[in-house]
């Protein structure tokens, strides 16, 4: 018999046994404290929870309750420990044994209109501004761009979580490549305001 917990991860309660909740909050503290001169550390480290929260409902599903240790060994595989992850910034690769997949998300982050044309272009690799002239010319061309563009604005999901925008550029959702995407944003974000003042 083992005691387990009522945790709330990224706005999911999960239950945990006690062991695996003690090796979990470890391990966030060792993210917390790797990360702690990061300008951006409290959004990372949300980041890095909502992934462990997606890893965990996908491991769950509808068979288990309860997060074991197991699980958490699990996590950590797939996102990489804290004391194996680089400081250096060019040094962006997966630590993963797990296959790297390519989701069609629309992107928030650089739409115009709904984040179709900017989704597909991260899924293909490509500039988006190809894709707009494309759905450009296929509205003057007399064929239906507009009912394609709403077709797959209803039919795409938006790209929410960083996991999400990871997966969109076919990148695997790991402790480093999250870090560096929310450095990217922060940097963004950054370049946007200095721009505009």
């Amino acid at each position: 018999m083992k005691k387990t917990l009522t945790i709330n991860l990224s706005g999911t309660v999960f239950n945990i046994d006690d062991d695996a909740y003690a090796k979990l909050k470890s391990y966030i503290e060792a993210l917390e404290h790797k990360f702690r001169q990061e300008p951006d550390v409290q959004e990372l480290i949300n980041d890095i929870e909502a992934r462990i929260a997606e890893l965990f409902n996908e491991r769950l599903g509808a068979k288990r309750q309860v997060v074991t240790l197991a699980d958490i060994d699990f996590i950590i595989g797939t996102l990489g420990s804290p004391d194996v992850i680089s400081d250096d910034e060019g040094d962006n690769y997966a630590r993963s044994e797990g296959k790297t997949y390519r989701r069609m998300y629309r992107d928030p982050d650089n739409r115009v209109i709904g984040g179709v044309c900017s989704g597909l272009a991260a899924y293909w690799n490509i500039d988006p501004v190809i894709l707009r002239v494309i759905f450009i010319i296929l509205v003057f061309a007399g064929f239906s761009g507009v009912l394609i563009y709403i077709i797959l604005w209803i039919v795409m999901p938006e790209a929410h979580t960083t996991a999400q925008k990871l997966e969109m550029r076919g990148e695997q959702a790991t402790v480093e490549n999250i870090k560096n995407y929310v450095k990217e944003e922060f940097e963004r974000v950054k370049k946007n305001i200095k721009d505009k003042l």
